[in-house]
Formats: structure tokens, sequence, C-alpha cells
């Protein structure tokens, strides 16, 4: 079940957030917000599927617009308003009748998981954070690594990363989980590009490769709520 929420952005300025509610039966009373990447929005073929997929599995998932995919510009906020944005997001989340009870947990796809990673470094109790094709850096310039404030984040990560991502492999990434203090888990899904796609020549069924992405979101979710 999707319910519409308004996150209010200064005073005359909302953007807007769908909240997948999991069935009553099953709910494992957990949220999970989920930033878009930096080319589409919360309507996207990819975070509508990890949406409702998450809800399927119990998980209460809310996705949102940043102001310039609500506005309908190509080109991403500043990284003061992308942050900010989020931040509204989860205090509406936190407000919520239906949600306030529940643990949170942020994440996102791209650059709104980067972005939710940051906000998390930045101090709040969250359950866990989820990366779903972290941008570890822009394609073909791997010493611009966006690394300097993952060491500040005590909340327990979970990276999910395709071996053909341009904007970083688990190869690149595994060096700097090891140097982390926090716990951070790699998922990694062989032959996947950023959006977990796998070439035809691979001979694997798509469906089931995001099936078991959110399979391991739900369980890691799960564990991290219980710890």
């Amino acid at each position: 079940m999707a319910e519409m929420l308004r996150v209010p952005i200064g005073p005359d300025y909302n953007v807007a957030a769908i909240a997948y509610l999991a069935a009553k039966r099953h709910r494992a009373a957990t949220t999970m917000i989920l930033g878009h990447g930096a080319g589409a929005g919360q309507s996207s073929g990819f975070m509508v599927s990890f949406a409702e997929g998450l809800a399927a599995r119990g998980i209460d998932a809310v996705t949102f617009n940043f102001q310039y995919a609500q506005d309908g510009r190509r080109i991403p906020d500043p990284n003061d308003r992308l942050e900010a944005c989020y931040r509204a997001v989860i205090d509406t989340v936190r407000q919520d009748q239906k949600l306030r009870s529940n643990a949170l947990a942020i994440g996102g796809k791209s650059m709104g998981g980067r972005i939710a990673s940051q906000v998390a470094a930045s101090g709040g109790d969250f359950a866990g954070l989820v990366l779903l094709g972290y941008p570890l850096h822009p394609p073909a310039k791997p010493s611009q690594l966006r690394i300097k404030h993952l060491p500040k984040i005590t909340t327990p990560m979970l990276f999910v990363q395709g071996t053909r991502d341009s904007f970083g492999t688990p190869d690149e990434l595994r060096p700097v989980l090891a140097s982390l203090s926090t716990a951070a888990e790699l998922y990694v899904i062989e032959a996947g590009d950023h959006s977990f796609k796998l070439p035809k020549r691979a001979g694997l069924n798509q469906e089931a490769v995001y099936s078991a992405i959110l399979d391991k979101i739900a369980d890691w979710l799960h564990n991290a709520t219980v710890r």
C-alpha cells in the first residue's frame, strides 16, 4: 500500500514522498528511506521496484524527490541542499503517525546513497545505512574518491556493488571498507553494472538478481535492528 507524504522544505515549498507500507501481518517495524540517483527521480522503475520489494518483505519503504527532481531540473542541487532535503525527509518520517515507532534506516541509489552517508556521518540514530551502487568516484576518475566522510559514520553499513560498476568496483571498495572501524558489509553482484543490470550474455535472470538483493537487504536490516 502506497501513501503520499508531503515533506516541507521551508515555509512555502514541499517535496513529494511516497510511503510503501508493508502488510500489517508481517511488518518488521523498520522503515527504510531510499534517496534516488542523480539521473532519475523516485518514479523511476528501479526506485519503485525496490520500494515495493522491501514492502513485500515487511520493510516500510519511503522514497522522495530531491528538489531539483521535484522541479523537473536535470542538474542536481548543491551538496548542502541535497543533504538538507534528505534531513527534512527524515524529520517527516520520524513524525509520521504510522512510521514514527519504527526503527529507521537510510540509504539510496548512487547519489541518494552518498547523500544518506553524508547525513549519517554528521550524526543521528539510525538502524542501518544501505548503499546501492555507491559512487566511489566519477567514471574513469578513480583518484577522485568520495570517502573522506566515511570514517565518521558509526551506523552499520551495507554496500551493494556490481563488479562492472564504472563508479567503483567491489575490488576498489574493499580496502576502503577494511579501513573503517564501523561494521561495513559488501554484497557483490557478479557482472552487475551501476544499477545491477547484467549483460545478456551472462544468461542469468535479472529479476532473480534484484530479488536476491532485496532478500539480502531485508535480512540485513532485520539483523541490524536486533543487534
